[in-house]
């Protein structure tokens, strides 16, 4: 009863932050003015559409001017305009919070659709194609060579890492990108240089697959090739930082086997903090990641967030934001599950 009392007291919390992010975000727009010249830009765009439309069959210019003015009004109190912006605060929050997330200004998902929520939708496999495998290639990496490190600490082969891991830590996303790109696709011509299919794409479904994963080679590998050294730099730390606490002293003083010690004993007390890094970054690689998937002109999560502040959308922008938080919640309290799991000291 206590562990499921804290993980409702903790799911409650996170929900509040979900709250309070979503409403931060459409005071700032409002209170800007942000949303206002958005919503009147869009008014305005949609009222050159109709007077082109219009002045084919209405060729009186006084006649045509008060039809759009009856045009505009209506737009306006669609929108909302006729209101001071805290007003439409709480329609606006509510709209986000049932995923009405309303239609994108530019936009356009590759059926015509300028549904927000469809953007979304449409982006966030391509996001896990490209950026969750590339942390997941990472975490098995760092994770292999992370442990073996902890327990060879000082010698030739931990110090090579260690300068290779802070090497890969500070490379830029963009320039490694643009280095792959000269390297494997200009003059190797091994690997495409962006996008995700070929023109013309294969007719057949296993050929799309395989042209996708040919696509996404070079932007996954550029994705590892910078966070792999940080990775398991970290992983090291903890793990050794927990190989020499006093209880894995006194669990070798006692002749316990060095695989026994390690994984009942090291890893398992590290695997908290391994564990946070883990999901908390898996959570951020569903955000996609804006620079390498505009360099591979990837059509993903992060590419539309940056068409979307580009293009200066409104609901591209909040509804992006109200999904990262989701899954930003969602990834913490599946935390509070692991931890009771992982480490048997948070029950109590």
């Amino acid at each position: 009863m206590g562990v499921a009392r804290v993980l409702t007291v903790r799911g409650a919390t996170l929900f509040g932050v979900l709250v309070a992010v979503l409403l931060i975000l459409v005071v700032t727009l409002g209170a800007t003015g942000v949303s206002d010249r958005l919503l009147n830009a869009q008014v305005s765009e949609t009222l050159r559409e109709q007077r082109q439309s219009l002045a084919q069959t209405i060729r009186d210019p006084d006649q045509l001017e008060k039809v759009l003015e009856s045009k505009k009004q209506e737009l306006l109190q669609f929108y909302g305009l006729d209101r001071p912006w805290y007003q439409r605060l709480p329609d606006a929050i509510i709209r986000v919070f049932t995923l009405d997330l309303g239609s994108a200004r530019t936009l356009r998902t590759v059926g015509g659709s300028s549904k927000v929520s469809e953007l979304i939708f449409e982006r966030l496999p391509n996001t896990i194609i490209l950026v969750t495998t590339a942390l997941a290639i990472t975490a098995i990496i760092g994770l292999w060579v992370g442990v073996r490190l902890a327990v060879k600490v000082g010698s030739r082969l931990d110090r090579a890492v260690s300068y290779l891991s802070a090497a890969s830590n500070a490379l830029p996303s963009w320039w490694t990108g643009i280095i792959f790109i000269l390297i494997f696709s200009v003059q190797l011509h091994l690997l495409p240089i962006g996008g995700i299919f070929s023109a013309p794409s294969p007719s057949d479904i296993f050929g799309k697959v395989l042209d996708v994963v040919w696509h996404a080679i070079l932007p996954i590998l550029t994705l590892v090739a910078i966070s792999v050294g940080g990775w398991t730099y970290s992983v090291r730390t903890m793990v050794l930082n927990t190989a020499q606490e006093e209880f894995v002293t006194a669990a070798r003083a006692k002749g316990l086997p060095e695989s026994i010690v390690m994984r009942r004993h090291i890893l398992r007390v590290a695997a908290p903090p391994i564990a946070t890094s883990l999901i908390l970054g898996l959570a951020g690689s569903l955000g996609g990641a804006i620079l390498t998937e505009t360099v591979f002109n990837w059509p993903g999560m992060g590419r539309l967030f940056y068409e979307g502040i580009l293009s200066f959308d409104e609901a591209v922008v909040v509804g992006l934001t109200f999904m990262f938080t989701v899954i930003y919640v969602v990834a913490r309290f599946l935390l509070e599950v692991l931890y009771i799991v992982l480490d048997p000291r948070v029950r109590y």
